[in-house]
């Protein structure tokens, strides 16, 4: 029996600016079935308040922050638990989705002599921050990246993430960051653990095989593709792995055939 449900977002519950078909009616299911669940998302710029928000504007009501689960949540998790200082800092180069998150589990931000570099997608980048964390890493705080998503679809095209901005400071400093988002299946293990289910008992949902399954899978969850994002069948096939489950979208999810 599953005892939770991990889902990514974009391109499986909505696309764009428009929910994906049966998306509305499975997070009914969702609820109805009493089935913990969580949405997770390599984003780090957004709060669960923030997506939780989206999600109303998009037609799918009755959620609350805590079923959401974003890279900074993840990341603040992990260095919360790798650190036992009372007093841990960082340096952020990232939004205020990540340094809320940071002050959650009880780090101070600071640019003297921090623990960690903490970088994530940041749309008011400077050189000036770039320059910094690069000093800063070259003295010996420990290089962290929330997502490695070196693009970000935007509309009418893209614009660059979180993994262009840790490839300059990885050119610079010759250090590779620790990064915990999607693929690193310490993101499925950390969203378990918030629904207090063993990986095994988790199911992961999405549409991407490169993140979303293959990071599932390392987990050790069941895993659903949906094709309703950027996976055809064909492209399915290019990966020496599969997933469990593939559907054409969530509507087609029947959650006690699992």
């Amino acid at each position: 029996m599953v005892k939770g449900i991990i889902s990514d977002m974009d391109g499986v519950i909505y696309r764009g600016k428009q929910l994906v078909p049966g998306a509305e009616a499975f997070v009914q299911r969702l609820r109805e079935s009493q089935t913990p669940f969580l949405f997770l998302t390599n984003n780090a710029e957004q709060t669960p308040l923030d997506l939780k928000l989206k999600l109303e504007s998009l037609g799918i009501s009755g959620l609350t922050e805590a079923n959401f689960i974003t890279a900074a949540m993840a990341t603040a998790m992990f260095l919360k638990n790798q650190n036992q200082k009372q007093t841990a800092t960082a340096y952020v180069v990232g939004g205020g989705g990540l340094i809320n998150e940071l002050y959650n589990v009880g780090f101070s931000i600071s640019e003297s002599n921090p623990d960690y570099v903490v970088v994530a997608k940041c749309s008011t980048l400077g050189f000036e921050q770039l320059k910094k964390a690069v000093r800063l890493i070259d003295h010996g705080a420990k290089f962290i990246g929330t997502n490695p998503d070196m693009i970000d679809p935007i509309e009418g095209g893209v614009e660059p993430a979180a993994g262009t901005i840790l490839a300059a400071i990885s050119a610079a400093t010759g250090k590779k960051p620790y990064i915990v988002g999607k693929p690193n299946s310490l993101m499925m293990m950390l969203a378990a653990r918030k629904l207090g289910a063993h990986p095994e008992e988790c199911v992961m949902i999405g549409d991407r095989m490169d993140t979303d399954i293959v990071g599932g899978m390392e987990a050790g969850m069941k895993t659903i593709l949906v094709l309703s994002g950027v996976t055809t069948p064909q492209l399915m096939s290019e990966f020496p792995y599969k997933p469990d489950y593939v559907f054409n979208n969530v509507g087609e999810i029947e959650l006690n055939a699992l």
